[in-house]
């Protein structure tokens, strides 16, 4: 089973911190041994088994679910959310690869060498050019290593298009994600209130997603957020740096 990253109020990157068992109900709670012999003593119907943690309360405050856990969905059931959302948008992107790129037309003139930055509009598109018209916003991080694979060079290169339909795209390097203790998992977030989170196979295709509305789950999303568009660079910007450097 998967462990998610939920949340830490640790400041140095060590414990506490709270993670969810994929396809369970349960949450894992990493935190100081409860060594203190009174304490011990006190507790109630301990089994060989078990341990104990001490955690701060506002972890829990802050991060705890006050849900069950969503079950998951195939993606189109959030469709409507691309059209009805009011003001952003908002994705991360944290895959070294996707499925659907590989298996889009453009994937085999990218390893053609053709160029790839243009094309006519699709659905996608269309709908972000009517949606950014009414003046709401999609945005989206996407994590690079470096060097980029082939999947990461494949979405640098098709970005203009997007980019010129109204989409703002950046991306971070995935050093810096990681000392922002950024989430290990991609998702979309509408209006800082509905968070729809990926689940992908072993070969990188959707399997479907995860949609809640649990106080805990938005507030962590909006956090890595704000994180990660604090940090990151333009598709443009980052598209010359690494022009730069071939």
């Amino acid at each position: 089973m998967t462990l998610r990253f939920i949340g830490t109020t640790s400041d140095d990157g060590d414990c506490p911190t709270l993670y969810d068992i994929e396809g369970t109900d349960e949450i894992l709670v990493q935190g100081e041994r409860e060594t203190d012999p009174e304490h011990l003593a006190q507790l109630r119907d301990v089994k060989e088994s078990e341990t104990f943690v001490r955690v701060p309360r506002s972890l829990l405050t802050r991060y705890a679910p006050r849900s069950n856990a969503p079950e998951l969905q195939p993606f189109a059931s959030i469709s409507h959310l691309f059209r009805d959302f009011k003001h952003t948008a908002w994705r991360l992107e944290t895959r070294r690869g996707y499925a659907s790129d590989r298996n889009n037309p453009k994937w085999s003139r990218f390893l053609a060498g053709e160029d790839i930055a243009h094309g006519a509009d699709n659905a996608w598109r269309e709908n972000v050019r009517a949606q950014t018209a009414l003046g709401k916003r999609f945005e989206r991080v996407r994590l690079i290593d470096q060097p980029l694979t082939r999947g990461q060079e494949f979405l640098l290169a098709s970005a203009p298009s997007n980019v010129a339909a109204g989409e703002d795209i950046r991306n971070l390097t995935r050093v810096m994600a990681e000392e922002l203790r950024l989430p290990d998992y991609d998702f979309w977030l509408f209006d800082s209130k509905i968070l729809a989170r990926f689940a992908f196979d072993n070969e990188d295709t959707t399997l479907g997603v995860y949609v809640t509305e649990d106080p805990a789950d938005v507030l962590a999303a909006c956090q890595a957020r704000d994180a990660a568009w604090h940090h990151a660079v333009r598709t443009e910007e980052f598209a010359r740096r690494v022009r730069s450097t071939v």
